[in-house]
C-alpha cells in the first residue's frame, strides 16, 4: 500500500515506536507543535475519522485508551490536548486516520 502510515505500521519507514500493541502504533509527529506530539494511528487503513462505520467503534474507543496510556507513559500530568482532523478542511494532511497528542505546555483556545 502506498499509504505513509501503513508504511511505518509495516516497517518499510522507519520511525520511534512510543507505544505499540496489537492495534494501535504511536510515534512522535515530524512536524511537532508542542514539546510533546505524539501520532496514535490504528495498524489496520482507515482513511479518516469520516471513513469510520459502526463496525469501527472498537478501534475508535481503543485509540482513545491508548492515548490515555501514552499521556501517562509521557507523564502529562498536568493535561494534554487530543486532535483528529479529518479532510483537507479539518486539516488532515495524510489519509490514515491518525488522533495527534499533545502536551508540555499550556493549549489556547480556539485553536485554529
Amino acid at each position: 500500500m502506498s499509504c505513509l502510515f501503513c508504511k511505518i505500521v509495516s516497517g518499510e519507514i522507519p520511525a520511534t515506536r512510543i507505544y505499540e500493541d496489537e492495534q494501535t502504533l504511536a510515534f512522535p509527529d515530524i512536524n511537532p507543535q508542542a514539546p510533546t506530539h505524539i501520532l496514535i494511528i490504528p495498524k489496520n487503513h482507515l482513511a479518516s475519522h469520516a471513513h469510520a462505520t459502526q463496525d469501527d467503534t472498537a478501534i475508535l474507543g481503543h485509540l482513545l485508551h491508548a492515548a490515555g496510556e501514552i499521556a501517562r507513559q509521557q507523564n502529562l500530568t498536568n493535561g494534554y490536548r487530543l486532535v483528529i482532523n479529518t479532510g483537507p478542511d479539518g486539516g488532515q494532511t495524510v489519509d490514515h486516520l491518525h488522533v495527534h497528542l499533545l502536551g508540555g505546555r499550556p493549549m489556547n483556545w480556539p485553536p485554529g
